[in-house]
């Protein structure tokens, strides 16, 4: 769902709150979506609920935008619950689809309470989130990150070598890759990386990163970038700024040729940080700064990671499932 600050089928209150989340939260545009997506679902699903509108309604055309201040104030936390359930067992949606449901219900009913001082009290802030799975991040070895470098080739080969390079050191993510202008990499060699809600940091490039970079910049197109794109550091064939849908195509062609599979661009982000973290002793709380997340809970699956190699190589013992004979003394 794309969002539109004038879109006439959203109620004034939920245009007013993703504006807010917009302006001075500095969400994404994706992300300000799928707030968009969430409450237009979750108002829908209420005005049914309740039988405000026939039971043989068709769930899509049902309107929204007459939702106003007193609709909202007789929503209960009853009511929430019953749109999570709806979600799981109508729409088939799984915990993490349930909890973003929830996150965006959250924030929501915050801004209406604390910004907008519509309630005296938040309903909401009791939600409970389900409980989600942590299911360990796939990410390539070692030897497999090195096979898919020696596997590059072609008329961008340099371009496309110095992207696989800046993801498996960097732990980059697709957006922030694709966003990288040149002028990002400073002569000190460090990298400025814009990542989520616009938050900078710095990357500190290693020897193959500047190598990459230097061989990239020696055939970088010069002429005929129009001048939107003319600071982009990476460069399409029809000279402009590269899409995520290209970056994704030169991952997914470069894994191919290295007979790999099952992998993605957002997956070598993951090897980056697996293999700091297991062959460069890298601390959690140093791992989290380089990958710009904002919760030290997201970086530590990757100690996880270990954790599980280690029951893995104990559970390999050829004397892993021997037991006593229950006759011998």
């Amino acid at each position: 769902m794309n969002f539109s600050y004038n879109d006439p089928n959203l109620p004034y209150l939920v245009k007013d709150f993703l504006v807010y989340l917009d302006v001075i939260k500095n969400k994404s545009s994706l992300t300000i979506s799928e707030y968009a997506s969430d409450l237009t679902l979750f108002f829908k699903f209420l005005k049914l609920y309740k039988g405000l509108v026939p039971s043989s309604a068709d769930f899509d055309e049902i309107q929204i935008n007459d939702i106003d201040e007193k609709f909202i104030k007789d929503i209960s936390l009853t009511d929430a619950y019953a749109f999570l359930s709806y979600c799981k067992n109508e729409r088939d949606n799984k915990e993490a689809a349930r909890a973003r449901k929830v996150s965006s219900i959250r924030a929501f009913f915050k801004y209406i309470s604390m910004q907008k001082q519509i309630l005296e009290e938040n309903p909401m802030q009791v939600l409970d989130s389900p409980k989600l799975k942590k299911a360990l991040p796939k990410y390539l070895t070692l030897e497999q990150s090195l096979k898919l470098l020696n596997s590059i080739d072609g008329k961008y080969k340099e371009r496309d070598y110095c992207i696989l390079v800046f993801f498996l050191n960097c732990g980059l993510r697709l957006s922030e890759l694709v966003a990288l202008n040149y002028n990002d990499i400073r002569d000190d060699g460090t990298m400025r990386v814009t990542g989520k809600g616009n938050k900078e940091r710095t990357v500190y490039l290693n020897n193959a990163c500047i190598d990459a970079y230097k061989s990239y910049m020696s055939v970088r197109p010069k002429d005929g970038i129009p001048f939107s794109d003319r600071n982009a550091l990476f460069i399409s064939s029809r000279l402009k700024r590269i899409s995520p849908k290209t970056v994704q195509h030169i991952v997914y062609t470069a894994l191919e040729n290295a007979g790999l599979e099952g992998y993605s661009a957002h997956k070598l982000r993951h090897t980056a940080a697996t293999l700091m973290y297991q062959h460069g002793n890298v601390d959690v709380l140093v791992l989290k700064e380089i990958l710009g997340h904002e919760n030290l809970g997201t970086t530590e699956i990757y100690t996880h990671i270990v954790d599980e190699q280690l029951k893995k190589a104990s559970d390999s013992n050829p004397l892993a499932n021997v037991k006593k004979n229950p006759t011998e003394g």
